[in-house]
């Protein structure tokens, strides 16, 4: 009878569904590592030997992920949202609370990321000379087609 080799495993079953709820929070690999209390390449090992530690991982990542992804879209396009004012006039009684509508203008930043990542092709850096327009040139067109 031969004996395992190394340490014994921390893993245990209800990590898979922790993983999740620490994904849900936006934890990356490196601190579900620090929660577990374990080296970030344990994770990765974890990843390959327990499918369902793995699929945890990316059930709690995906509905994260697609949150900043709306969220950096609505970035680079601009976008409004209800807000309110809460106001303590000098002599009042109850503070006064006035909605209004917010408008965020689109963001340069959002926006090259935005297309770097979604039209490489298009938008990539690329050194003078190597075909394509300059892209500073191309972000500043952009930025003035956008709507007020």
């Amino acid at each position: 009878m031969t004996k395992p080799v190394g340490r014994p495993t921390k893993y245990q079953t209800d990590f898979a569904r922790k993983a999740v709820k620490l994904c849900e929070a936006g934890f990356t690999d490196v601190e579900i590592a620090d929660f577990f209390d374990v080296n970030p390449a344990t994770i990765t090992r974890w990843k390959h030997s327990h499918k369902e530690f793995c699929a945890s991982l990316k059930a709690g990542k995906a509905p994260a992920d697609d949150r900043v992804e709306r969220s950096l879209y609505q970035r680079a396009i601009g976008y409004e949202q209800e807000e309110v004012k809460i106001f303590m006039p000098a002599g009042a009684i109850e503070p006064v609370y006035a909605k209004f509508t917010a408008k965020y203008a689109p963001d340069v930043t959002a926006c090259i990321f935005w297309l770097k990542n979604r039209r490489p092709e298009q938008w990539r850096d690329r050194p003078e000379g190597a075909g394509g327009g300059d892209l500073a040139e191309a972000i500043t067109s952009l930025v003035e087609r956008l709507p007020s």
